[in-house]
């Protein structure tokens, strides 16, 4: 499974929020590098 895509897509569409992407890299599904990517920072 591509957890950074899943994930992505998500909070694109407003299911996550910024909180929530903190969660995954802790338990390894994306590492931090690929939030940041997510959130645009």
């Amino acid at each position: 499974m591509d957890w950074f895509t899943l994930i992505k897509r998500y909070y694109d569409t407003g299911r996550y929020k910024k909180e929530q992407l903190q969660v995954f890299v802790t338990a390894g599904k994306i590492t931090a590098a690929q939030a940041k990517e997510i959130l645009g920072e």
